[in-house]
């Protein structure tokens, strides 16, 4: 509603899939939004966005929107299409699913969706349910956090960290496989802060970014060679006595195990392959070990490689050598993503309760091999493309291509322009912005809980995945309530779990102030005192549960003469 003091501003969130979820505002006049702005009174995003969202705006009312039902009308991939009525469409798309799933069985029909919305709601509900109690084929979603996640998992149990505000008490700071400045902007400012207080900048990267250059101190490692850096610092420490043997002895299990491994990964030994002099590996060790806090930041730059996963668990037995879980702003940061989740009720968002058993799941980086694998029993019928856009995302484009082109595939695409995927679809149907849902935003940078309220109605005949997914089930002849439940209630049921740290935060608070901090004490340091979230209950230096699976259970450089080139 606009008054005669001028528009209406309305609070929201960044959708995109980046740690800082910015919280911005939106000025809206006659239904029609003018300005999109950060918001200066959120304490962690402080009223900057970045480029790309400064301008989002003009994807709202860009063109090219989709913002009808669309039916192809020319060969796949010539990206020819008629516009068709929602109730033709959906009867369409209902009428090809049960015909599928009557001949070849649910699993023939595949979702496929990533972080293209990364809200609580609009990412993942509905479409679980609908798709999970269906029996279609489920999804990895691994191409990006899941690795580092698992690396993390296996040493200390979680794939998250410390509260990224703390930084500003760290007194060592290695950016790690991340270009802080361009990619993270708003968590610069706490470095900054703990670089004026006297904290040392480091950055390991192979490429002299504008946050190597603004750092203390640039380490220029090849790529792919991380853990081996890590392993070589660990043999610094344990050889010059820089361990925090309290620490390990109460804390960790497998430390001889490890302490044999390091030994192998002397600097001299393997300054060729990482790309650093001996005496760089050993002083780094030394200032890492020797100055507390110290704090490792890594980011995506470590985990998109082949042996990502051991990197990541590699550099998380640095802060249990070291005793840094110890102090306040000391250990690793990553991502907050399951600290928020953690006190969410995300299962009662996504119901697994419903889903049946025993369906098969295929990786989403397997696409193109899946499309195209004549042995595939059944063979992917149908796909449906949501909040993801594989043919420029995932490897492999080409072969990609050749499956998207079966004459035998039933493609659906829901976005809100004709993306590179869209041109093969059967029919394409049109999303919702972000400024046009409803979602709850849970940041994977910092403590705030965001509310995403829509700032404008939906362009054309646009809809949300939540509503596309309402009347699916609904073309689909499904009555169950839980298929229908309202956008709102669900935000309401997450709200609910009764954890301390969401106390007072409230679906009305949210409303009213756009975003709330979650209730993390103030002093609040993950595993101080132990405690890891590991089935032993400790920091896994040797781990069993690798080794049950086949995997090395000590951290690994990989083979030094292979990748060094020898």
């Amino acid at each position: 509603m606009t008054t005669s003091a001028g528009p209406e501003t309305i609070r929201g969130a960044c959708g995109h899939d980046c740690p800082d979820t910015c919280h911005w505002m939106v000025d809206v006049r006659d239904g029609v939004a003018e300005r999109l702005y950060g918001d200066p009174s959120h304490p962690f995003t402080r009223g900057t966005l970045c480029a790309k969202v400064n301008h989002y705006l003009e994807r709202v009312y860009h063109a090219d929107r989709v913002l009808y039902p669309m039916k192809r009308v020319g060969a796949k991939g010539d990206g020819r299409f008629v516009r068709v009525s929602w109730d033709e469409a959906l009867n369409d798309i209902a009428s090809r699913w049960l015909d599928i799933a009557n001949q070849w069985g649910a699993e023939a029909i595949l979702p496929y969706s990533s972080a293209g919305v990364q809200g609580l709601i609009q990412q993942a509900s509905i479409d679980m349910r609908l798709f999970g109690s269906m029996g279609c084929s489920d999804l990895d979603r691994n191409i990006c956090g899941a690795v580092a996640s698992a690396g993390l998992k296996a040493t200390i149990g979680v794939g998250t960290g410390i509260n990224p505000e703390d930084t500003v008490h760290s007194r060592y700071i290695v950016l790690w496989g991340t270009n802080t400045i361009v990619t993270n902007l708003h968590y610069w400012p706490l470095v900054r802060e703990a670089q004026s207080r006297g904290a040392k900048i480091v950055v390991v990267d192979p490429i002299r970014t504008r946050t190597a250059e603004a750092a203390d101190w640039h380490l220029p490692i090849k790529p792919g060679t991380d853990a081996v850096l890590a392993l070589a610092m660990m043999h610094v420490m344990i050889r010059d006595g820089l361990v925090d043997h309290d620490y390990v002895s109460r804390h960790a299990i497998g430390y001889d195990r490890l302490a044999e491994r390091a030994g192998q990964y002397a600097p001299r030994e393997v300054s060729q392959m990482v790309g650093l002099t001996p005496e760089e590996m050993e002083r780094f060790a030394h200032e890492y070990a020797t100055t507390q806090p110290s704090l490792l930041r890594p980011l995506i730059g470590i985990e998109h490689h082949r042996n990502g996963a051991m990197q990541f668990r590699t550099l998380a037995c640095l802060p249990v050598l070291s005793g840094a879980w110890k102090h306040r702003g000391g250990g690793l940061a990553r991502s907050t993503h399951a600290l928020h989740f953690d006190v969410l009720d995300v299962d009662r968002v996504l119901m697994p309760e419903v889903y049946k058993r025993g369906v098969r799941t295929l990786n989403m980086r397997d696409l193109g091999k899946d499309l195209c694998d004549g042995d595939l029993r059944p063979s992917i019928r149908a796909l449906i493309v949501y909040g993801a856009n594989p043919m420029v995302s995932m490897p492999n484009q080409e072969r990609i291509r050749e499956g998207l082109l079966r004459e035998d595939l039933f493609t659906v695409v829901h976005d809100l322009f004709v993306t590179e995927t869209a041109r093969y679809a059967d029919y394409v149907l049109p999303a919702t912005s972000q400024i046009e849902h409803l979602d709850l935003s849970p940041a994977w940078g910092h403590l705030y809980l965001a509310l995403n309220r829509p700032a404008i109605a939906p362009r054309g005949e646009s809809v949300s995945n939540t509503e596309l997914f309402r009347r699916l089930a609904g073309a689909l002849g499904r009555r169950e309530p839980w298929l229908f439940e309202t956008d709102e209630a669900m935000l309401r049921a997450a709200l609910a779990s009764g954890h301390p740290w969401l106390d007072g935060i409230t679906y009305e608070r949210l409303w009213n102030d756009g975003y709330a901090r979650l209730n993390a004490p103030p002093d609040w340091r993950p595993f101080a005192n132990g405690g890891f979230a590991t089935r032993s209950g400790k920091a896994e230096l040797y781990s069993e549960a690798l080794r049950a699976q086949g995997h090395d259970p000590l951290p690994w450089g990989g083979d030094i003469r292979e990748q060094s080139g020898l």
